[in-house]
């Protein structure tokens, strides 16, 4: 399917901490994984960075901590993140007005897709809890070569719905969400549901600020989107 412009936009929604309430289990998860390690690093950082692909995210830890670890022990480290965040994610809350927002794009024919940096088997986990169609366009870190801040998994979501990523609307949590946007020339919108600032994610290139997808669905028509 080729590229097209269309007055609808698509939405590319992030997944973790924008329709599912998951950032601080990663964040427990991710310094439990890490003090079995060894590795003591203060959470708030690691909360920072949720959003990032596991291993920029660590690598960027270490450098700052002066840690020095190979590949293999970030591979270890990633394992043991999904084993305890397997664990902490045994009932994962939905955010509120997440599957009211999703039910309106369908009822309203308007494209929409999730991307995300977690791997395929977390993720078809997490989506259960969302109830969407089977057919639902989902993109995962495995899919890419390289996961968020770049805006690989946007890119081939927006590719497979078969538009142009500058008529997308990326909505994430993060502000790696809005980099990955504002690099490919998408609509950037955040949400407060990831514990960034609406100032920080105004900076980072986000267009409109939420505080979760109740209050989107409040506001759609912001978006160019008609109830």
């Amino acid at each position: 399917m080729s590229p097209r412009q269309s007055s609808t936009p698509a939405i590319l929604f992030d997944l973790d901490g924008t329709l599912v309430d998951t950032v601080y289990e990663h964040v427990l998860a991710w310094s439990a994984a890490l003090r079995r390690g060894n590795i003591h690093v203060p959470r708030w950082k690691i909360q920072r960075r949720v959003g990032m692909s596991g291993k920029s995210m660590l690598r960027q830890l270490f450098r700052e901590e002066g840690i020095r670890r190979g590949a293999r022990d970030l591979e270890m480290l990633e394992a043991r993140h999904d084993a305890e965040f397997r664990r902490a994610t045994r009932t994962v809350q939905v955010l509120p007005g997440a599957r009211e927002l999703l039910k309106f794009l369908r009822q309203n024919e308007v494209p929409w897709a999730i991307s995300t940096t977690g791997n395929a088997k977390q993720t078809k986990r997490l989506l259960r809890s969302l109830q969407i169609p089977n057919q639902t366009t989902v993109v995962t870190g495995d899919d890419v070569e390289q996961a968020k801040p770049s805006p690989d998994v946007f890119m081939l979501a927006a590719e497979r719905l078969g538009h142009l990523m500058e008529n997308c609307i990326v909505v994430g949590d993060s502000i790696w969400d809005m980099l990955a946007a504002g690099r490919k020339r998408a609509l950037g919108v955040g949400l407060l549901t990831g514990g960034y600032s609406k100032a920080e994610l105004e900076e980072s290139g986000a267009f409109r600020v939420y505080a979760d997808p109740a209050d989107l669905l409040a506001h759609v028509e912001d978006l160019g989107l008609e109830q």
